[in-house]
């Protein structure tokens, strides 16, 4: 994958952690209402910031193969 690519995709997993982050919050703020979505919305939010962590490495180690 490209340096390119991966920036992207880095990108767009930015943008999905960052509404996971916010349907967490407002889950939070709803509270005691829907808490039964708890486990439902934080392995959302925890699988999208796994992603987001392993494409940022990925990506850094790329730039560091490209000397950039």
């Amino acid at each position: 994958m490209s340096i390119e690519d991966l920036q992207d995709k880095v990108k767009k997993l930015s943008m999905r952690s960052t509404t996971a982050k916010m349907n967490l919050h407002d889950l939070s703020e709803e509270l005691p209402t829907d808490w039964e979505k708890i486990p439902e919305v934080a392995q959302e939010t925890f699988e999208v910031f796994k992603a987001l962590a392993a494409a940022r490495k990925e990506l850094k180690a790329a730039k560091k193969a490209e000397g950039v």
